[in-house]
């Protein structure tokens, strides 16, 4: 076991040749006669977290094919990736395209560069992206309170999780001009929800949490903000700080350093192909690509909340 977490580590780590590389690379480790590891890694150039369940349930297809002696079940898709790419290039040089740049131009003009969260250790020049995870189970009723408290003020769990995020940001760092990102799958299109490939793009949630509100009046500060987002939710995050042209840093991230991201992706934690039990083999490491990145998943009745952190800048006990 130890030594496969090494293999695992060392595998995970080793980079790609973007120039020459397939984008997904497979390790199968032999644990013994009836147990092993299978390792699929891709880079995140040409995948996203929804592309796991395709490959998955490919995978799935495939594997209880062939092993029968049967060809291939897969259709064939409508379209491929190459043709989204296509499609988001000849869309970013019209009108709509301005529209939606001069939204981001006027919502993020004068915000903050970064949040100054205290920190146990200096932040060094160039961040490593090193990063452990503490997570915390809501009681039911906690849980519940949640969802009902969501539906009273016609805003998502997702609105009322961020709105609470972003109060104890402000308690933390002293700031009443709160920047946090988001990733959105960005798949509005039927066509794009079998594809494996990199539909997810980054939105920038600025919220201004001055004036002491009270949490019902900031929820609605929060939604304000979340919808505008959502609408102009096709610029490419890439673009937005070309466009931008905000100071960049070596050790920070631009525009934001802190991610929240509520999961809605299909349980592919266990499973089963043909006469074999398959379960999810936990990664030993995590890469904190930000500061700090709070998952909150709903398992009903209850929600679960994980926070990913630089141990670079912070300590297990601070988080």
């Amino acid at each position: 076991q130890g030594e496969a977490q090494r293999l695992i580590q060392e595998e995970t780590r080793r980079p790609f040749n973007l120039t020459a590389d397939l984008m997904l690379r497979t390790t199968l480790l032999k644990l013994g006669r009836e147990e092993h590891v299978l390792l699929p890694v891709t880079h995140h150039i040409a995948s996203d977290a929804w592309s796991t369940g395709v490959f998955l349930r490919e995978l799935t297809l495939l594997y209880d094919a062939f092993s029968t002696g049967k060809s291939s079940p897969l259709i064939e898709l409508p379209i491929q990736y190459a043709d989204f790419a296509i499609w988001q290039r000849q869309w970013a040089q019209g009108e709509v395209w301005a529209g939606h740049l001069a939204y981001w131009k006027q919502r993020l003009a004068g915000a903050p560069q970064c949040l100054d969260l205290p920190t146990d250790r200096p932040r060094p020049a160039v961040s490593r992206h090193l990063g452990a995870h503490e997570s915390v189970v809501l009681t039911e009723a906690l849980s519940a309170a949640l969802r009902t408290l969501s539906r009273r003020d016609g805003v998502t769990l997702f609105m009322v999780l961020l709105a609470a995020f972003k109060v104890l940001l402000q308690r933390h760092t002293g700031q009443d001009d709160i920047v946090v990102g988001s990733p959105i799958g960005c798949r509005n299109r039927l066509e794009t929800e079998g594809l494996i490939g990199f539909f997810i793009n980054a939105l920038v949630l600025r919220t201004d949490l001055s004036g002491s509100p009270k949490f019902r009046e900031l929820l609605a500060r929060v939604r304000e903000s979340c919808v505008g987002a959502y609408t102009h939710q096709d610029i490419p995050f890439e673009k937005l700080v070309e466009e931008l042209h905000p100071a960049r840093d070596s050790s920070r991230s631009p525009l934001f350093q802190i991610l929240f991201d509520m999961l809605n992706l299909p349980d592919i934690g266990t499973g089963q192909l043909r006469g074999l039990k398959v379960e999810n083999m936990p990664r030993p490491r995590a890469a904190a690509k930000y500061d700090l990145t709070l998952f909150a998943m709903e398992k009903r009745p209850q929600i679960r909340l994980q926070l990913l952190y630089d141990t670079d800048l912070f300590s297990q006990k601070w988080i």
